[in-house]
């Protein structure tokens, strides 16, 4: 807990407690930049990929009137610290718009030394999903503009906006314009260490780009290869290696799940093969893998603004851009 006065207002910032819930959960109202409702957190809350500890209030000292503000932090199951900032509101009924930005940023410098004292290497990334027209939507531009305001002077000033992009059996499964590789299962976590690693020479996703500039490249591939086999919720046992017609080794996919859907979670071709249209066969494979699971539905995926063969690649295997993401973080570049 801490306290701080904030553009002439007192306040209190700290975690959550069951007690507070009557008066977060009027907060959580959906707006053109924040997605997050009153059900969909507690239905997150009971499952516990959202927690008291990870949702932050600021309130007047006295308690009366309820949260001023709420950041809700996200984070896979078994893990100490959260992953990501999933939303902050604030009570417009007792918070001027001059005043939002400056609060909110108190709020998330008090959590973010929790987490930190908690064991978070770095503050999680506040990660804010927009229709993919945002820009030519006001309403959202306003709604977005102080909570990046607010964000970057928390310490979060590093910028990624990702297109987010989604197939449906409804699409149909279509075929790449040429058939070249096979695919096998590889149940060696060491062969895609390797292949994890590979594929970052000359990478166009920026954080796999910035996180191994940081770490180095084999520490990153192991990074990679852990979050992939065990905070999403995709079998492992879905893991594809492409070879070529000569059984060489030329990229790799992996189909997978979040806690929403399925989900094309990676695709790598590796450095001396790329411009070959593997991309297409391996995205192709990636989404028949996902569309034969039972009950299959939608599938989706997320690249990089500027990753635009990956993303002309999603749009000629019929994935439609439904989507956008900002991602403010720590990192810059």
């Amino acid at each position: 807990m801490s306290f701080r006065s904030v553009n002439s207002l007192s306040v209190v910032f700290r975690s959550a407690a069951e007690a507070d819930l009557d008066g977060v959960l009027p907060l959580l109202v959906a707006d053109p930049a924040s997605v997050l409702s009153a059900d969909a957190y507690r239905s997150k809350l009971a499952d516990g990929q959202y927690r008291l500890a990870w949702t932050w209030i600021a309130e007047d000292p006295s308690g009366d009137g309820g949260p001023l503000a709420v950041a809700v932090w996200w984070g896979p199951l078994g893990h100490a610290t959260p992953g990501a900032l999933d939303a902050v509101y604030v009570d417009a009924s007792r918070v001027t718009d001059g005043q939002r930005a400056t609060l909110v940023t108190e709020l998330l410098l008090a959590a973010h030394a929790a987490f930190k004292e908690a064991g978070a290497a770095e503050a999680p990334a506040f990660h804010i999903f927009l229709p993919g027209d945002f820009r030519d939507r006001p309403e959202v531009a306003e709604a977005l503009a102080w909570r990046e305001e607010a964000a970057r002077a928390a310490g979060l000033v590093g910028f990624l906006e990702r297109l987010g992009y989604e197939w449906t059996p409804q699409d149909g499964l279509r075929e790449p314009a040429s058939r070249k590789l096979t695919f096998e299962a590889e149940p060696d976590d060491e062969v895609f260490v390797d292949l994890f690693q590979q594929v970052l020479e000359g990478t166009l996703d920026a954080g796999s780009r910035a996180e191994a500039e940081q770490i180095g490249s084999e520490a990153q591939a192991r990074s990679d290869l852990a979050v992939y086999r065990d905070d999403l919720v995709g079998e492992r046992s879905w893991w594809r290696v492409a070879r070529d017609a000569a059984g060489e080794v030329v990229g790799f996919g992996i189909p997978s799940a979040n806690y929403v859907g399925l989900a094309v979670g990676y695709l790598g071709v590796l450095p001396g093969h790329r411009g070959k249209g593997y991309v297409d066969e391996i995205l192709a494979e990636i989404t028949a893998v996902l569309a034969a699971q039972p009950g299959a539905g939608e599938v989706r995926a997320d690249t990089d603004l500027g990753n635009r063969p990956m993303a002309a690649a999603f749009e000629r295997a019929g994935y439609r851009h439904f989507r956008s993401r900002v991602v403010l973080s720590e990192h810059v570049g």
